[in-house]
């Protein structure tokens, strides 16, 4: 494993950092220049550049960064696209008093947001990456060097859908533009229709392998990241596309049939595709019949270290606080900065069957004495915080853990290894490391299951029972009970697809293109609108787009601001 990702990724070694706290907020992108044409393994070398753009935060390791003012953990890009994603929504709190985050967990954020910057730097610096690739390349015409630039075009398309859903209006340059242009103001409808026009031309034109090599994206994650397009379409273009959704969502899904669970492609066992071998079901992974991450970031812990990615997620989410030593998940890191709110819990409420909370671990406040001297019961608040006080002695809520630094085993009923002594003592043996080897999956055939289904409910596109068969599909691989017609309905979907794909950068999108993120239709959630009011308030229609940072605006003064801001 390790050997493979090493040479993912050209062969740079990536070394140990230091910190994961907000840094300085003077933010500006770093020159990406970091390949010679010259050397013969440019092109090689380069695209793992755009990679691990992705995967890490810059080329010396976990403590170096392309874009500078904030500290390279915090600014690692599928860190910052998962803070701008689930914290603002109904599913997970932010515990540490970090004012950048904080403010994105209550949406209270402004144009000066230093996370903000960091994230539309970010952004833009790897298009860069991907742009020089590509012009480096552009006289390359043999079928290696056509393949390989596919791949750059489509994790180029990757940061340009990521910066329409978060920003709406971007920054837009690619390789066809004059030495030391600068990038122009495009609305989201133009993005939108350029990222189509892409991505149909890879796509349909079968200019990317269908069979990429492991950890590389090939036809199956381009056409995904099409129908994820479309699936938002009405909110990026203002016109729905669900029936093209939906078609794409078939070619796919026809793709992997055969294999897996009940011969739908998706994997046997849901937690295995967030473990340590989870690499097994990635694209080129070793089981071909459950292939089911379509298009996915590889990781190792000894060759591509991040404070991002899985890294990140295994050590915010487990807390010893709640009993969870974290030995238990391979991670020698233990954060404790992220807990599961009210309204995550509840959508597991009735779903005993359900395997996919299985790792979480339900606040219980123990027995005690009050700072005036009374006593207190035990108290179960596995559904609400209690004294929320910031970092560290914060209380209540839910571990949410979902990811993992383990290795499943090997049994039948895909158990894992995590289980207690006979003596009912942990089995703390399993070596801990502080980076994890885990896979980050960015989008997954559960998902395009689950597509093609809201497509039917919210355009009235395709097969009604269809529909119903492909939410069923992912619930029963999860042990839930079937869904009945009655429950294919907007709030059915969102639930399902929060209990499927949490953790997974997909709730803040979702809700907007619902329209359940702000504005009449939005359910009042825990501490939105101040990180001291537990009960929340409502969340203000403009925070449906973030702002455009005000040093991008200062810096190209023609550019316009969204509304609201």
């Amino acid at each position: 494993m390790n050997l493979k990702k090493y040479l993912i990724y050209g062969g740079v070694a990536l070394g140990l950092g230091l910190t994961s706290c907000v840094g300085d907020l003077d933010l500006e992108p770093n020159d990406p220049n970091l390949v010679n044409p010259n050397d013969p393994n440019y092109k090689v070398n380069s695209l793992a550049m755009c990679y691990s753009g992705i995967a890490v935060s810059g080329i010396n390791g976990p403590g170096d960064s392309y874009v500078s003012g904030l500290d390279p953990g915090t600014s690692a890009y599928l860190r910052l696209i998962f803070t701008l994603s689930e914290f603002c929504s109904d599913e997970l709190i932010w515990i540490w008093p970090d004012a950048g985050v904080s403010d994105i967990t209550s949406c209270t954020w402004s144009s000066t947001n230093g996370l903000l910057e960091g994230v539309y730097y970010r952004l833009l610096g790897h298009i860069a990456i991907c742009n020089q690739y590509l012009a480096n390349t552009a006289g390359d015409t043999d079928a290696e060097s056509q393949q390989m630039r596919a791949e750059a075009r489509v994790l180029r398309a990757y940061s340009y859908y990521n910066m329409i859903d978060l920003f709406g209006q971007s920054s837009f340059i690619t390789e066809e533009a004059a030495t030391g242009a600068a990038p122009v103001q495009k609305s989201r409808k133009e993005v939108f229709e350029w990222l189509e026009k892409e991505l149909t031309d890879i796509v349909d034109n079968k200019i990317i392998s269908e069979t990429p090599i492991y950890g590389r994206v090939g036809l199956d994650g381009a056409e995904a990241l099409l129908a994820r397009l479309y699936l938002n379409a009405e909110v990026f273009s203002g016109t729905g596309r669900w029936e093209d959704c939906q078609k794409r969502c078939e070619n796919i899904i026809a793709r992997h049939r055969g294999g897996g669970f009940e011969g739908s492609g998706l994997a046997n066992h849901y937690l295995y595709l967030f473990s340590r071998d989870n690499e097994k079901y990635m694209p080129g992974g070793g089981n071909k019949a459950e292939n089911e991450i379509l298009f996915g970031i590889a990781f190792d812990a000894e060759m591509t270290q991040s404070y991002g990615g899985p890294s990140f997620i295994i050590a915010s989410t487990i807390t010893n606080s709640h009993y969870i030593p974290r030995q238990l998940y391979g991670c020698s890191g233990e954060w404790s900065c992220i807990r599961g709110c009210y309204e995550m819990a509840e959508r597991f409420y009735g779903h005993d069957t359900d395997v996919r909370d299985d790792l979480w671990v339900r606040g219980v406040k123990p027995a005690g004495t009050n700072a005036d001297g009374t006593s207190y019961d035990a108290e179960d608040y596995s559904d609400r915080f209690i004294d929320f006080t910031g970092a560290w002695a914060t209380t209540g809520g839910n571990a949410i853990i979902k990811f993992t630094g383990r290795t499943p085993n090997a049994a039948a009923d895909g158990g894992w290894d995590m289980s207690q002594n006979a003596d009912g003592t942990w089995n703390l043996g399993f070596p801990s490391t502080p980076f994890a080897s885990t896979d980050q999956p960015i989008i997954r055939l559960a998902d395009v299951y689950l597509m093609y289904s809201e497509c039917y409910v919210n355009g009235g596109t395709g097969d009604r029972q269809k529909a119903l068969d492909y939410v069923n599909i992912v619930r029963r691989r999860a042990g839930a009970a079937n869904y009945g017609f009655a429950q294919l309905t907007k709030k059915g979907i969102m639930d399902e697809r929060s209990r499927e794909l949490y953790l997974e950068s997909t709730r803040r999108s979702d809700l907007v293109r619902n329209g359940m993120f702000a504005g009449p239709s939005q359910t009042v959630w825990q501490y939105k609108g101040s990180m001291s009011n537990n009960a929340g308030t409502r969340i203000a229609e403009r925070n449906n787009l973030y702002p455009i940072p005000q040093a991008v605006i200062a810096a190209q003064p023609d550019f316009k601001q969204n509304p609201g801001y």
